[in-house]
Protein backbone atom coordinates (compact mmCIF):
# COMPACT_ATOMS: atom_id res chain seq x y z
CA UNK A 1 0.00 0.00 0.00
CA UNK A 2 1.25 3.46 -0.87
CA UNK A 3 1.87 5.81 2.06
CA UNK A 4 1.98 9.31 2.87
CA UNK A 5 5.16 10.90 2.36
CA UNK A 6 6.74 11.72 5.79
CA UNK A 7 9.79 13.63 6.66
CA UNK A 8 10.93 14.47 10.39
CA UNK A 9 13.49 14.47 12.78
CA UNK A 10 15.05 11.37 13.58
CA UNK A 11 14.22 10.12 17.34
CA UNK A 12 16.77 7.46 19.23
CA UNK A 13 16.11 5.62 22.79
CA UNK A 14 18.58 6.52 25.33
CA UNK A 15 18.94 2.93 25.55
CA UNK A 16 19.88 1.92 22.04
CA UNK A 17 22.17 5.20 22.20
CA UNK A 18 23.94 4.12 25.15
CA UNK A 19 24.20 0.95 23.51
CA UNK A 20 26.39 1.87 20.58
CA UNK A 21 28.93 3.48 22.92
CA UNK A 22 27.29 7.17 23.39
CA UNK A 23 27.97 8.73 27.04
CA UNK A 24 25.26 9.66 29.02
CA UNK A 25 26.89 12.88 29.24
CA UNK A 26 25.89 13.67 25.48
CA UNK A 27 22.13 12.72 26.13
CA UNK A 28 21.60 15.08 28.64
CA UNK A 29 18.72 17.46 27.85
CA UNK A 30 19.18 20.88 26.27
CA UNK A 31 19.16 23.21 23.77
CA UNK A 32 20.01 20.38 21.10
CA UNK A 33 18.58 17.43 22.59
CA UNK A 34 14.71 17.26 24.18
CA UNK A 35 12.76 14.14 25.44
CA UNK A 36 9.56 14.07 24.36
CA UNK A 37 8.86 11.18 26.35
CA UNK A 38 10.76 8.80 29.40
CA UNK A 39 13.50 7.11 27.28
CA UNK A 40 13.83 8.91 24.42
CA UNK A 41 15.84 11.81 22.65
CA UNK A 42 14.65 13.66 19.64
CA UNK A 43 17.65 15.87 18.04
CA UNK A 44 16.49 19.74 17.74
CA UNK A 45 13.85 21.83 18.18
CA UNK A 46 10.42 19.77 16.37
CA UNK A 47 9.49 17.47 19.31
CA UNK A 48 6.14 18.60 19.03
CA UNK A 49 5.85 17.73 15.19
CA UNK A 50 3.09 15.04 15.29
CA UNK A 51 5.25 12.64 13.42
CA UNK A 52 8.24 13.23 15.12
CA UNK A 53 6.45 11.87 18.60
CA UNK A 54 4.93 8.91 16.76
CA UNK A 55 8.42 8.13 15.31
CA UNK A 56 10.13 9.27 19.31
CA UNK A 57 7.31 6.79 20.90
CA UNK A 58 8.24 4.16 18.38
CA UNK A 59 11.43 3.80 19.46
CA UNK A 60 10.49 2.58 22.61
CA UNK A 61 7.03 0.06 22.23
CA UNK A 62 7.44 -3.51 21.62
CA UNK A 63 6.93 -5.07 18.20
CA UNK A 64 3.69 -6.28 18.54
CA UNK A 65 2.42 -2.25 19.59
CA UNK A 66 1.19 -0.73 16.50
CA UNK A 67 -0.59 2.74 16.24
CA UNK A 68 -4.39 2.76 16.56
CA UNK A 69 -7.36 4.77 15.99
CA UNK A 70 -7.02 8.77 15.46
CA UNK A 71 -3.62 8.08 15.78
CA UNK A 72 -3.58 5.81 12.85
CA UNK A 73 -6.25 7.57 10.82
CA UNK A 74 -3.31 10.82 10.95
CA UNK A 75 -0.96 7.97 9.57
CA UNK A 76 -2.84 6.74 6.71
CA UNK A 77 -3.75 10.23 5.60
CA UNK A 78 -7.55 9.50 6.77
CA UNK A 79 -10.40 12.58 7.90
CA UNK A 80 -10.11 12.30 11.26
CA UNK A 81 -13.79 12.65 12.68
CA UNK A 82 -14.57 16.28 14.10
CA UNK A 83 -15.96 14.29 17.58
CA UNK A 84 -11.90 12.98 18.14
CA UNK A 85 -10.00 16.05 16.02
CA UNK A 86 -8.93 17.87 19.31
CA UNK A 87 -7.56 14.77 20.73
CA UNK A 88 -3.65 15.18 20.15
CA UNK A 89 -2.95 11.96 22.44
CA UNK A 90 -0.62 9.01 20.82
CA UNK A 91 -3.05 6.04 20.45
CA UNK A 92 -1.64 2.10 20.67
CA UNK A 93 -2.84 -0.68 20.79
CA UNK A 94 -1.23 -4.33 21.63
CA UNK A 95 -2.61 -8.01 21.72
CA UNK A 96 -0.02 -8.66 24.58
CA UNK A 97 -1.79 -7.60 27.97
CA UNK A 98 2.02 -7.14 29.06
CA UNK A 99 2.75 -4.31 26.58
CA UNK A 100 0.80 -1.12 27.70
CA UNK A 101 2.63 1.83 27.12
CA UNK A 102 1.65 4.08 30.20
CA UNK A 103 3.38 6.98 29.36
CA UNK A 104 2.14 10.53 29.65
CA UNK A 105 0.18 11.78 26.03
CA UNK A 106 -0.46 7.77 25.09
CA UNK A 107 -3.56 6.02 25.30
CA UNK A 108 -2.84 2.23 25.35
CA UNK A 109 -5.69 0.10 24.29
CA UNK A 110 -5.88 -3.50 24.23
CA UNK A 111 -7.33 -6.43 21.57
CA UNK A 112 -9.36 -8.81 21.97
CA UNK A 113 -7.57 -10.43 18.67
CA UNK A 114 -4.96 -12.87 19.09
CA UNK A 115 -3.12 -10.80 15.78
CA UNK A 116 -3.73 -7.13 14.64
CA UNK A 117 -4.50 -6.47 10.55
CA UNK A 118 -0.82 -3.94 10.23
CA UNK A 119 0.74 -1.91 7.43
CA UNK A 120 3.68 0.08 7.23
CA UNK A 121 3.67 3.70 7.02
CA UNK A 122 7.22 5.42 6.88
CA UNK A 123 8.40 2.67 9.12
CA UNK A 124 6.14 2.67 11.47
CA UNK A 125 3.43 -0.02 12.27
CA UNK A 126 0.08 0.98 11.84
CA UNK A 127 -3.75 -1.09 12.10
CA UNK A 128 -4.55 -1.47 8.61
CA UNK A 129 -7.34 0.61 7.09
CA UNK A 130 -9.98 -1.66 7.68
CA UNK A 131 -8.93 -2.38 11.06
CA UNK A 132 -8.82 0.95 12.14
CA UNK A 133 -12.06 1.98 10.77
CA UNK A 134 -13.39 -0.25 13.29
CA UNK A 135 -11.31 1.06 16.15
CA UNK A 136 -12.89 4.12 15.34
CA UNK A 137 -16.05 3.35 14.04
CA UNK A 138 -17.23 1.75 17.61
CA UNK A 139 -16.82 4.98 19.43
CA UNK A 140 -18.39 7.32 16.92
CA UNK A 141 -22.45 7.95 18.57
CA UNK A 142 -23.88 9.11 15.22
CA UNK A 143 -24.70 6.95 12.72
CA UNK A 144 -23.65 9.33 10.07
CA UNK A 145 -20.81 9.83 11.39
CA UNK A 146 -19.69 6.20 10.93
CA UNK A 147 -20.99 6.59 7.08
CA UNK A 148 -18.46 9.83 6.86
CA UNK A 149 -15.72 7.88 8.51
CA UNK A 150 -16.08 4.89 6.02
CA UNK A 151 -16.29 7.30 2.64
CA UNK A 152 -13.20 8.85 4.04
CA UNK A 153 -11.50 5.46 3.86
CA UNK A 154 -12.38 4.88 -0.16
CA UNK A 155 -11.75 8.84 -1.54
CA UNK A 156 -11.57 8.52 -5.32
CA UNK A 157 -8.02 9.71 -5.20
CA UNK A 158 -6.81 8.08 -2.17
CA UNK A 159 -8.81 4.95 -1.78
CA UNK A 160 -7.17 2.49 0.78
CA UNK A 161 -9.70 -0.14 0.99
CA UNK A 162 -12.68 -1.73 -0.11
CA UNK A 163 -16.45 -1.67 1.09
CA UNK A 164 -16.17 -5.04 1.35
CA UNK A 165 -12.92 -5.31 3.03
CA UNK A 166 -14.74 -3.07 5.94
CA UNK A 167 -17.71 -5.32 5.98
CA UNK A 168 -15.54 -8.53 6.44
CA UNK A 169 -13.64 -6.64 9.09
CA UNK A 170 -17.07 -5.62 10.79
CA UNK A 171 -18.22 -9.06 10.26
CA UNK A 172 -15.39 -10.44 12.28
CA UNK A 173 -15.19 -8.57 15.34
CA UNK A 174 -17.81 -9.56 18.02
CA UNK A 175 -18.76 -8.64 21.34
CA UNK A 176 -17.12 -4.91 21.16
CA UNK A 177 -19.73 -1.71 22.24
CA UNK A 178 -21.15 -0.28 18.45
CA UNK A 179 -20.18 -2.97 16.40
CA UNK A 180 -23.74 -3.36 15.71
CA UNK A 181 -23.91 0.61 14.27
CA UNK A 182 -21.26 0.17 12.62
CA UNK A 183 -22.43 -3.26 10.55
CA UNK A 184 -25.80 -1.21 9.97
CA UNK A 185 -24.10 1.99 8.06
CA UNK A 186 -21.92 0.29 6.31
CA UNK A 187 -24.38 -0.62 3.45
CA UNK A 188 -24.51 3.67 3.52
CA UNK A 189 -21.30 4.03 2.45
CA UNK A 190 -20.01 5.30 -0.88
CA UNK A 191 -16.59 4.81 -2.79
CA UNK A 192 -15.25 7.33 -4.84
CA UNK A 193 -16.60 10.81 -2.80
CA UNK A 194 -13.61 13.87 -2.65
CA UNK A 195 -15.01 15.21 0.96
CA UNK A 196 -16.46 15.61 3.92
CA UNK A 197 -18.75 17.89 3.35
CA UNK A 198 -19.42 15.69 -0.10
CA UNK A 199 -20.57 13.00 2.11
CA UNK A 200 -22.66 15.19 4.42
CA UNK A 201 -24.40 16.87 1.44
CA UNK A 202 -25.83 13.00 0.29
CA UNK A 203 -26.85 12.32 3.88
CA UNK A 204 -28.59 15.59 3.99
CA UNK A 205 -30.73 14.67 0.86
CA UNK A 206 -30.93 10.88 1.98
CA UNK A 207 -31.82 11.84 5.25
CA UNK A 208 -35.01 13.72 4.18
CA UNK A 209 -36.05 10.72 2.03
CA UNK A 210 -34.97 11.55 -1.39
CA UNK A 211 -33.38 8.96 -3.38
CA UNK A 212 -29.64 8.40 -3.06
CA UNK A 213 -27.64 10.22 -5.85
CA UNK A 214 -24.60 8.93 -7.69
CA UNK A 215 -21.17 9.60 -6.20
CA UNK A 216 -18.80 11.75 -8.89
CA UNK A 217 -20.40 10.82 -11.98
CA UNK A 218 -18.84 11.92 -15.24
CA UNK A 219 -21.28 13.74 -17.44
CA UNK A 220 -20.91 13.18 -21.60
CA UNK A 221 -22.09 14.24 -24.67
CA UNK A 222 -23.38 11.55 -27.30
CA UNK A 223 -20.30 11.43 -28.92
CA UNK A 224 -17.95 11.30 -25.72
CA UNK A 225 -16.96 14.75 -25.07
CA UNK A 226 -16.37 15.38 -21.18
CA UNK A 227 -18.57 17.66 -19.91
CA UNK A 228 -17.91 17.70 -15.91
CA UNK A 229 -17.54 15.50 -13.02
CA UNK A 230 -20.36 16.26 -11.06
CA UNK A 231 -20.08 15.87 -7.08
CA UNK A 232 -23.91 14.06 -6.69
CA UNK A 233 -26.15 13.29 -9.45
CA UNK A 234 -29.27 12.11 -10.48
CA UNK A 235 -28.84 10.73 -13.85
CA UNK A 236 -32.59 10.01 -14.53
CA UNK A 237 -33.41 13.76 -13.52
CA UNK A 238 -30.54 15.04 -14.79
CA UNK A 239 -30.03 17.12 -11.63
CA UNK A 240 -26.85 18.19 -10.45
CA UNK A 241 -25.71 18.83 -6.78
CA UNK A 242 -22.41 20.67 -6.39
CA UNK A 243 -20.78 21.04 -3.09
CA UNK A 244 -18.76 24.51 -2.98
CA UNK A 245 -16.00 24.46 -0.26
CA UNK A 246 -13.20 27.05 0.59
CA UNK A 247 -11.18 25.42 -2.53
CA UNK A 248 -13.62 27.45 -4.88
CA UNK A 249 -13.33 31.25 -3.14
CA UNK A 250 -9.20 30.44 -3.24
CA UNK A 251 -8.79 29.24 -6.81
CA UNK A 252 -9.65 31.27 -8.88
CA UNK A 253 -8.83 28.97 -12.02
CA UNK A 254 -10.50 26.03 -10.59
CA UNK A 255 -13.84 28.48 -9.72
CA UNK A 256 -13.38 29.53 -13.27
CA UNK A 257 -14.23 26.19 -14.68
CA UNK A 258 -16.44 24.90 -12.54
CA UNK A 259 -18.74 27.94 -13.43
CA UNK A 260 -18.26 27.04 -17.13
CA UNK A 261 -18.64 23.56 -16.72
CA UNK A 262 -22.12 24.25 -14.80
CA UNK A 263 -23.38 26.78 -17.27
CA UNK A 264 -22.69 24.04 -20.30
CA UNK A 265 -24.35 21.20 -18.06
CA UNK A 266 -27.05 23.71 -17.75
CA UNK A 267 -27.48 24.13 -21.68
CA UNK A 268 -27.70 20.21 -22.44
CA UNK A 269 -30.52 20.33 -20.54
CA UNK A 270 -29.60 19.49 -16.21
CA UNK A 271 -30.52 21.22 -13.46
CA UNK A 272 -27.33 22.11 -11.37
CA UNK A 273 -27.79 23.31 -7.59
CA UNK A 274 -24.64 24.50 -5.54
CA UNK A 275 -24.33 24.05 -2.44
CA UNK A 276 -21.75 25.55 0.69
CA UNK A 277 -21.69 24.49 4.28
CA UNK A 278 -24.07 26.31 5.65
CA UNK A 279 -26.71 24.51 3.68
CA UNK A 280 -25.42 21.59 5.79
CA UNK A 281 -24.18 22.23 9.07
CA UNK A 282 -26.84 24.99 9.87
CA UNK A 283 -30.35 24.51 8.08
CA UNK A 284 -30.73 21.94 4.94
CA UNK A 285 -34.39 23.16 4.34
CA UNK A 286 -33.86 25.11 1.28
CA UNK A 287 -31.36 22.38 -0.08
CA UNK A 288 -33.92 19.23 0.63
CA UNK A 289 -36.43 21.44 -0.82
CA UNK A 290 -34.79 22.81 -4.54
CA UNK A 291 -33.73 19.03 -4.91
CA UNK A 292 -37.24 17.67 -4.30
CA UNK A 293 -38.86 20.14 -6.59
CA UNK A 294 -36.13 19.82 -9.52
CA UNK A 295 -36.75 15.73 -8.94
CA UNK A 296 -40.50 16.20 -9.41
Amino acid sequence: MSTPDHRAASPFSVRSAIGRGTSAESLRIGDSLVAPFHGVRVPGPQHQDFLTRCRALATVLDDSVAFSHGTALRLLGVDVPWTIAQDDALHVISSNPAERAQRPGVVAHRSRQESLDVVDVGGLRVTAPAQTFVHVGVGLRLPDDVVVLGDSFLRRKWMLTSVAELQRKAEATRKVKGIAQVRDQLSRVRPGTDSVMETRTRLLLTGAGLPCPVVNEVVRLADGTYVKRCDLLYPAQRVVIEYDGDQHRTDKEQWRDDVRRRRWLEEIGHTVIVAVADDIVRDGTRLVGRTRQALR
